[in-house]
This record gives C-alpha cells, structure tokens and sequence, in this order.
C-alpha cells in the first residue's frame, strides 16, 4: 500500500499545502511585499477596493461593535469571524478570488485589483 494514491490523501496534502502557504512566517514573504490595510467600519469595507501585487498581504481590522468577515464570493479564502479589535490576514495570489463580502452583512462588499 505504500505507493498507493487516494483521493482523501490527494485532499489532505493540498489543503495542508494551502494552508501552509497561506499562514507562511512574515519572513517567508518577498522582500518587497506590502501589506495592505483595510479597516471594518461602520458596516463597510475602507477601502473597498485594493490594487495589489502577488505575495502582498492585505490585513482587515474589524473596527465595529458587531462581527465580521472579509470572505471571498465563491469561498476560496476567508478571515473568519473577526469581533471588535480583531483581525486577519490574507497572502495575495495570482488565482485568488477577487471579490469577497461579509458573511454576516452580505450587503458589504469589497474588491481586489492584482497588478
């Protein structure tokens, strides 16, 4: 059973290799990466919309009183439910979903331009 390949195995070593991607030490990023902040306030993404580059972070930090996430549509990446204060971070990808709202506040929306 040693060289055998399954589909749970295949499952497990991508998203593994996702995740390892995604939440990579900050010395792990470009030289040059930027970090991007957009601020929750007010039931609304600040900005809302982003020009960015691959191996960027952008950092949303939930300044209202009610939770929220920044989520993409097609749920390709997602903070998590951000409470006041919090916040979350995500690596820029050539692939990644570009629009994304709140979970809970579908009616905020955001957009993402990579350069």
């Amino acid at each position: 059973m040693g060289g055998l390949v399954t589909r749970r195995g295949t499952m497990i070593g991508a998203v593994a290799s996702a995740a390892a991607f995604i939440f990579a030490p900050k010395s792990a990023l470009a030289k040059d990466a930027k970090v991007h902040v957009v601020r929750i306030k007010s039931f609304a993404f600040q900005p809302s919309r982003l020009r960015v580059r691959v191996g960027d972070v952008i950092r949303w930090t939930n300044e209202d009183l009610a939770p929220h996430t920044a989520t993409a549509n097609e749920f390709g990446w997602d903070t998590g439910e951000l409470a006041r204060g919090d916040t979350g971070e995500v690596i820029v990808t050539a692939d990644m979903e570009r629009e994304y709202f709140c979970v809970f506040h579908p009616h905020m929306k955001g957009r993402i331009k990579i350069l």
